[in-house]
């Protein structure tokens, strides 16, 4: 009886880590829109975890640009019990933090987590939050429209006002312009619709136009491709997916790579048992350059040899 009970000890000492390793983590994922930039992390995310051999089950929610919905996202995933939840863009990370305290959050996409109030310090979050910045290195960006444009005088910013991430960035950008001698024009809009008519609100008032990282304008984005095109206006945007779509150039983050980064973060959460409070804030160190070469010629633009020499992608 002894020696049975010896073999079933060591039968069930084997059988939990194996059980452990076959695990299938429940992950909420909760996005504000979908775009290419947010699609692009989410993807990442999801098929690095399985390149590490982290089987998930991901329960993936869009709240399509709706304030409501996303709030109403944030309690649904409370009551799916998981394992983690992933939250990409800022407002989606703000109502899962604020709803959700026992279960660990990691958030992606997000510009300025400490202004938004997701974490206490980049260095050391506290509480069951952490993830990853996209900090958009503004004065790298308009330096790279100037040297596009030398003789930049007014630039034309396109962006929702309710998107806090958009805000900071814009803000920054105003600084910057403020430094140059650039006079900087702003045409904010609501919701995706508005674009189109915001962007030819700057026609004869600006000698390009950029829009950052904003998701109700990126949402729209052809439509305000169209206006630039139509009244050869060079449109620079702050994500490099952009580009592909149409717009001439764009340093920014490889957002699928920072999926992949988040991935990482998430699996030392899972598999080590790391709390996400003491992990710091993470970003992208070195931005990629995507230029279109295509689209610069159709907005009246023949981009420098200096740039198409340095750019990480030549669309044509």
């Amino acid at each position: 009886m002894r020696r049975l009970l010896l073999i079933t000890l060591a039968v069930l000492l084997w059988a939990v880590p194996c059980l452990a390793q076959d695990k299938t983590y429940r992950i909420s994922v909760t996005q504000i829109v979908e775009h290419p930039s947010l699609d692009a992390m989410r993807l990442g995310f999801l098929d690095r975890l399985a390149a590490l051999g982290i089987k998930v089950e991901p329960l993936v929610h869009i709240a399509q640009g709706n304030m409501g919905t996303n709030v109403q996202i944030a309690s649904q995933i409370q009551g799916e019990n998981p394992d983690l939840i992933l939250a990409i863009t800022t407002p989606s990370a703000q109502a899962v933090a604020q709803k959700i305290k026992n279960k660990p959050i990691v958030f992606t996409g997000v510009t300025d987590p400490q202004g938004a109030g997701l974490v206490k310090l980049l260095g050391a979050p506290g509480g069951n939050i952490t993830g990853m910045t996209d900090m958009s290195p503004m004065d790298r960006h308009l330096a790279l429209i100037r040297e596009c444009l030398p003789g930049l005088k007014r630039l034309g910013v396109l962006y929702n006002a309710g998107e806090p991430n958009s805000v900071v960035l814009v803000n920054l950008l105003k600084a910057e312009c403020v430094k140059a001698g650039i006079a900087l024009e702003e045409a904010t809009v609501a919701n995706s619709a508005a674009v189109y008519q915001a962007a030819k609100s700057l026609v004869g008032r600006v000698d390009a136009v950029y829009v950052p990282v904003d998701n109700t304008v990126v949402s729209a984005l052809e439509s305000a491709i169209k206006v630039c095109e139509q009244n050869r206006l060079p449109f620079f945007s702050g994500d490099t997916d952009s580009v592909a779509r149409g717009t001439v150039a764009a340093l920014a983050v490889d957002y699928r790579k920072m999926g992949e980064q988040t991935a990482d973060m998430a699996a030392r959460i899972l598999k080590d048992g790391k709390k996400p409070g003491d992990m710091p804030v993470e970003s992208i160190k070195e931005p990629a350059l995507h230029v279109n070469t295509a689209a610069a010629a159709r907005m009246g633009l023949t981009l420098p040899q200096t740039v198409l020499e340095r750019a990480d992608k030549v669309l044509r």
